[in-house]
């Protein structure tokens, strides 16, 4: 095993994303499984977790455990987590990735029940769910928790505020919880910028290439791109980051 590998081993780890079965989050499961761990895919779709952990135990020959539940329902969460340690005895890093953000026409159009639903997914869920993992995480020595936050909460949009101001607070919560949590569980924020993921499926391809001519790299990202970050901070290679915002965003303007 060369230096790199080391570096960046999970073997014997049991990681949690959640948001996994699709997008950035399956790409981020399937890395960390690659590099020998254990993983956990969580969404609201349990039949497709079920096919992407199927696929990640065929590929990589780890142990993969789909769990259906609602991220944004306080009162599911302690139940994610137990069943994680009744899986596999442990949990060491905890990616919080599952998100959306809902279209509109305009920002009247903007109901309770839509704002509600965004920050119960986007910011409340992330809060609970790294609170009771991260004390369990503590206690048997430590871990690591990724918020996956976007660029949308420096750069805000019309078209996304209720869901910009959901993971400004992420980023809020990041720095908040790695204090709290700390010294033995570390947290970091990871700001994705844009990707082609599902979600960017039915978007106009020329205007797409058009927002994105100021970015640095001048193109949208490919999902498997993120995965490099997210090893970096699920594993020691990151021994000494917390707090941190790490942005994989092409290099927004």
């Amino acid at each position: 095993m060369g230096f790199a590998d080391e570096l960046f081993d999970l073997t014997g780890r049991v990681v949690l994303v959640t948001g996994g079965s699709r997008g950035l989050g399956r790409e981020m499961a399937f890395g960390a499984a690659r590099c020998g761990a254990d993983v956990v895919i969580a969404s609201r779709d349990l039949g497709a977790c079920t096919a992407v952990a199927a696929e990640i135990e065929a590929e990589t020959g780890r142990s993969a455990l789909p769990y259906g539940v609602h991220i944004g329902r306080w009162d599911r969460l302690p139940g994610l987590v137990d069943a994680v340690y009744d899986r596999f005895g442990r949990l060491d890093a905890l990616v919080n990735n599952a998100g959306m953000s809902p279209v509109y026409d305009s920002l009247a159009d903007v109901t309770e029940k839509m704002f509600d639903s965004v920050m119960n997914l986007n910011l409340k869920g992330p809060f609970r769910l790294s609170v009771l993992a991260g004390e369990r995480m503590a206690a048997a020595g430590g871990g690591s928790i990724v918020n996956v936050s976007s660029t949308g909460s420096i750069r805000p949009r019309p078209a996304i505020v209720p869901y910009a101001a959901a993971k400004a607070g992420l980023n809020v919560l990041t720095e908040g919880l790695a204090k709290g949590l700390g010294p033995r569980v570390r947290v970091n924020t990871l700001m994705a910028g844009p990707f082609a993921t599902w979600a960017t499926r039915g978007w106009d391809e020329a205007e797409l290439a058009e927002g994105v001519r100021p970015h640095a790299l001048q193109r949208i990202g490919h999902p498997a791109e993120v995965v490099g970050a997210a090893l970096y901070l699920v594993s020691d290679a990151s021994s000494y980051t917390t707090a941190a915002t790490l942005r994989v965003d092409g290099g927004i303007p």
